[in-house]
Parts: structure tokens; sequence; C-alpha cells
């Protein structure tokens, strides 16, 4: 019996199918994400005070927990800066919905090694990011706008007084900054392990780079960090805390993948 000739349009057809299949899975798993992203923030425009009510704490507190003034110069500042507090809040809520959406997309295709490779950066993610988030809220915000605020003038020297007003826009994209900024440095180790599990770098390359390492650090805290030393010190020395903490991550998976392999050949011997 002769059996019918493939032709390259069978070749584009099979290969179709598969493809169909994996957007529309990527189509369910965005339409769950924005779903939940849109509930998340519909609950936290509801409490978006409270959420401002949180996040303006730093500045009283460098203030001396005295009553904080923030004004806003134009009619529509006030409704946006609700806005903007609740995406924040909505991105925060939902995260764990998106990172589990992203894990139920990716993890068909991984082998079982590599899921158990993958899961722990998924994990680690929200935990170093909200850590990051923690040190800029509690202890480098408040040292930084102690800085600021030292700058005011009652005008008794000078002749003229110099009183800060922020407006409450520019004091929530200040925090806000200060936060994503501290929560995305702080996902150094992350990075660092990835790109080791991609065979990119190499424990040795991260040791030998030390030196640069740390000056690179200082530089990323000289941008995100304000400019009194303190609060670059304050960024800077976790980062290479952090970087030495990735070397050491490193050499524990060097080890586990080692073992893996030694006991995958004892397995195929036998």
């Amino acid at each position: 019996m002769t059996l019918p000739a493939v032709t390259p349009d069978d070749d584009i057809d099979a290969s179709r199918a598969p493809l169909m299949e994996h957007l529309i899975e990527l189509r369910k798993r965005l339409l769950i994400s924005i779903v939940a992203l849109v509930i998340a923030f519909a609950i936290a425009y509801t409490r978006s005070k409270a959420i401002f009510t949180f996040l303006v704490q730093p500045l009283i507190r460098a203030e001396g927990g005295h009553p904080t003034q923030l004004i806003f110069t134009r009619l529509y500042d006030g409704f946006f800066v609700q806005v903007k507090v609740a995406a924040f809040a909505a991105l925060c809520l939902a995260f764990p919905v998106i990172a589990n959406q992203l894990w139920a997309f990716v993890a068909p295709g991984l082998y079982r090694r590599e899921k158990r490779a993958f899961l722990p950066f998924l994990i680690m993610t929200p935990v170093l990011f909200t850590m990051g988030a923690a040190l800029a809220y509690y202890v480098v915000a408040p040292i930084s706008f102690r800085f600021f605020l030292q700058f005011s003038d009652n005008g008794a020297t000078t002749g003229f007084a110099q009183t800060a007003l922020p407006s409450i826009d520019s004091y929530l994209s200040l925090i806000m900054h200060f936060m994503a900024g501290f929560g995305i440095a702080f996902l150094l180790p992350v990075l660092l392990m990835l790109l080791e599990r991609a065979g990119l770098v190499t424990r040795a390359q991260l040791k030998s780079g030390r030196r640069y390492a740390i000056v690179g650090a200082f530089v990323v805290a000289a941008v995100l960090a304000p400019p009194d030393v303190v609060s670059q010190c304050l960024l800077a020395v976790p980062l290479v805390a952090l970087y030495e903490g990735s070397i050491v991550g490193i050499w524990f998976s060097e080890r586990r993948r080692a073992r893996d392999d030694a006991e995958g050949v004892r397995a195929a011997a036998e």
C-alpha cells in the first residue's frame, strides 16, 4: 500500500495547531490576570485615601510626627493621585495571581528539573522586592526627607522664609520612586542566578568582578537614592551584600546540579 506523500503544507498545518493552542492558552492567562488587576484596582480605589495615608507616614516621621500639609495646584490632581495610588496598590494585590498565571502558562513546557530550578526564582522575586520596598519606606525615606526638610528657613537670618509645601502628586511620585527603585534593586540575586543558570556568567566571573560590582552598587545608589551619603550607603551596602549572597547561592546551586547529574548517571548505568 502506498502512503500519501507529506507536503510542506501538511507540515505548516501540523505546526499551526500547537501554535494556536499556545495562543489560546496565553489569551486565557492574560484575561485572568487583567480581571484580577481590574478587581484589585476597584478594591484599592475604595481604600485609596487610607493607602495614601499609609504612604505619607515617612514624611510625617521626618517632620517629627507633626501634621503634614500637602497641596495640589491643579483641580484634577486630587483625583489622579487617587487613581495612581489605586493602580500602585492593585499591582501589589494582583501580583500573586499574575505570577500564578505566568507559572501555569510556562510550567507545562518545562521538565521536572527545570520546574524545580525556576520555581524558587518565582518565589524569591516578591520576597526580595518587598524587602527592598520596606527598607525604602521604613528607613531610607524618613532619613532622606529629613535631609531635604533641613533646608527650610523661617527667615530670621536671611530675611525671607523657605517653607516646604510639597504637592500631593510630587510626593506620591517620590515615595513610589523610592519603593519601586529599592524593590527592583533588591532583585539583583534573582538576575544574577538566572544569568548563571542560562550559562551567561559563572561563579568565578562574579568573584573576579567583585570590585566592579561594588563600584556599580554605589553608582546605582547614587542614581536611585537621594544625594545625601547616608541614604546612598543604605542602598549600596545591601546591594553589595546581595551580590555576595548571590555568589553563595550559585555555589549551592552548582553543588545541587552536580549531585543531580551524578544520580542521573548512576540511574542510567543501572
